[in-house]
């Protein structure tokens, strides 16, 4: 069967005006994990992102680290959901869930986690983006195109809720556990599965080993 490395994009930026861009962090963790393919003699023939900055940036990277330079297919499929309309919109009806500027950041991801509860069961706003449903179908569009191409050894960087949905369509898994995963995703972190025409199987979940290092703990991140 043909292996699928699906990574969860480089630590980006947290409270930054612009969230979508890797931060000095996240670009550090991608280089790392690219040197960690090479020195696994792990090789690429599809490099695939989805159509945003911190994907391509996080691509960019790993192929810097691992010294290659394949040619980088987009696909959004493989987008993020958008977050920032899900609160949004879950705060407009629940103003009172709103953290202070202060707050630790553990009140932001409840209020992510209670706001993706609330979306996939259709009790916020009828003009977001796309639907619970249209995400989870595009997803598993993209997994679908994966499967179904001639490749060996994909590598996809992507985003945490891509990645949780991928989880969820393969294993069955209920909405509430897939929102679990999402939030305890590890930037860069490798999620192997093996594939063919008839679909996927997952070999590992949340993987670091680029980073689970004494030297380079400090670069385990979350957002």
């Amino acid at each position: 069967m043909a292996q699928l490395y699906l990574v969860r994009h480089g630590q980006a930026s947290f409270g930054a005006a612009d969230y979508d861009k890797l931060s000095e962090i996240g670009h550090q963790q991608s280089v790392l994990l690219g040197q960690y393919f090479a020195h696994r003699d792990i090789k690429f023939d599809s490099v695939v992102t989805g159509d945003m900055r911190r994907h391509k940036e996080t691509a960019a990277g790993i192929q810097k680290g691992g010294e290659s330079s394949i040619p980088v297919i987009t696909d959004a499929g493989w987008n993020e959901f958008d977050f920032n309309a899900v609160v949004s919109s879950y705060l407009a009806l629940n103003p009172k869930m709103r953290p202070a500027g202060d707050a630790p950041r553990a009140d932001f991801y409840r209020l992510l986690k209670n706001a993706m509860l609330a979306w996939s069961k259709q009790e916020i706003g009828q003009e977001l983006p796309e639907s619970w449903s249209e995400f989870t179908g595009r997803v598993a569009g993209a997994v679908e195109r994966i499967c179904a191409s001639e490749n060996k050894n994909v590598l996809v960087a992507s985003s945490g809720g891509a990645i949780a949905i991928t989880m969820m369509n393969m294993l069955g898994l209920t909405v509430e556990k897939t929102v679990n995963f999402n939030l305890q995703i590890k930037n860069t972190s490798i999620n192997h599965f093996f594939f063919n025409r008839d679909g996927i199987q997952l070999s590992s979940f949340n993987n670091v080993g680029h980073l689970d290092l004494p030297e380079h703990k400090s670069l385990i991140t979350y957002s």
